[in-house]
């Protein structure tokens, strides 16, 4: 789409639709290393729409620096990311049967911008990554969005991004009454076809 603030890649549904599922990669990524993601998600009624991150970083994109200096970018690519969505959902898409997938600075993007957007989505899904800031993400958080639909994914054997530190948040955010679904999968810092099986048959069940 060449009316949009972040270079992108549109993927068109198979069938008519106003449903939408906005993907965000990782660090170092960019929107081709998920051309391949809906051919494994297999909707025939998605459209895909997978942006690249604002920052050059090696021969992909980021959506903010490394620790600890995560915040400004943070905060960057989300005022990005509502311009986009609120541009998306003005009339081409459906926000209510949309969905947000994040893959690493992706799925902690998922969180800060998602739960924090002024429009609930028909679900969310978050792979492994983290929260920047859980606590705060409560406090500033749209309190519609607490009941939507959330899934989050993360590798026992992820060595970039620490197992422990996801599940723990997760559970505060549980504790809190955020309705988040936690499910872990032996894999690494990556994508799983049982995992990308079992996030399809989620969205089918929505």
């Amino acid at each position: 789409m060449k009316d949009l603030e972040l270079d992108n890649i549109f993927i068109p549904s198979k069938l008519p639709s106003k449903k939408l599922m906005i993907i965000l990669h990782g660090r170092g990524d960019s929107s081709e290393g998920f051309t391949e993601l809906p051919s494994f998600l297999d909707l025939d009624e998605m459209n895909y729409l997978l942006l690249d991150a604002p920052f050059e970083y090696y021969t992909g994109f980021s959506w903010y620096q490394l620790p600890p200096n995560q915040l400004p970018g943070i905060e960057y690519s989300t005022k990005m990311l509502t311009n986009i969505f609120d541009k998306l959902f003005e009339e081409k898409f459906n926000s209510d049967e949309s969905f947000l997938f994040g893959f690493s600075q992706g799925s902690l993007l998922t969180f800060e911008f998602g739960a924090r957007y002024h429009k609930v989505l028909a679900g969310y899904i978050a792979v492994s990554g983290y929260i920047y800031d859980v606590n705060k993400l409560l406090q500033d958080m749209n309190p519609d969005v607490i009941s939507s639909n959330w899934i989050c994914t993360h590798g026992t054997y992820d060595e970039v991004l620490p197992f422990n530190t996801s599940k723990e948040q997760i559970e505060i955010l549980q504790g809190s009454g955020f309705e988040i679904e936690f499910k872990s999968y032996e894999k690494d810092h990556s994508l799983d076809r049982e995992e990308l099986s079992m996030i399809s048959d989620w969205i089918k069940n929505i």
